[in-house]
């Protein structure tokens, strides 16, 4: 006589509680003691505005500073005193002023004032007259 359909399926239930439903789980073999994190996707950055090293060089330096202060360091010091973009570092203030005036600075000073708005001290070398250099930018 054959066994009914619901006893057929006690005995399979049966025959799965005593092998176990874990008898078939394969442990995946290590080779080396440490863990790597897998490689995942890199996307390309999109940036929401462009980097200041592409930003052209009228961007970086806003405009010169005329006060008799900034006046007493092109005549004393020969010191050229610019308000610049707060972002720029000093290698970007060297190569606009290169750029744009075609003078070389010998050594550049930064600080930001308490306004937000960073100011540069741009000190050009012995053989070019920052006197000159003003008047040709037309600030003087």
């Amino acid at each position: 006589m054959a066994p009914s359909k619901a006893t057929a399926k006690a005995q399979s239930a049966r025959k799965a509680a005593k092998k176990g439903v874990n008898s078939r789980k394969v442990h995946k073999v290590r080779y080396t003691t440490t863990f790597h994190q897998p490689k995942t996707l890199h996307l390309p950055r999109t940036p929401k505005y462009q980097a200041l090293a592409k930003v052209s060089s009228s961007v970086i330096l806003k405009q010169p500073l005329n006060t008799e202060t900034a006046m007493k360091k092109i005549e004393d010091h020969n010191t050229l005193v610019f308000l610049v973009d707060v972002r720029a570092n000093k290698r970007h203030i060297k190569t606009a002023v290169k750029k744009l005036y075609d003078v070389d600075a010998a050594k550049i000073n930064t600080l930001i004032r308490p306004d937000g708005v960073k100011k540069a001290f741009i000190r050009l070398p012995a053989d070019v007259d920052a006197l000159d250099v003003a008047n040709k930018i037309g600030f003087i």
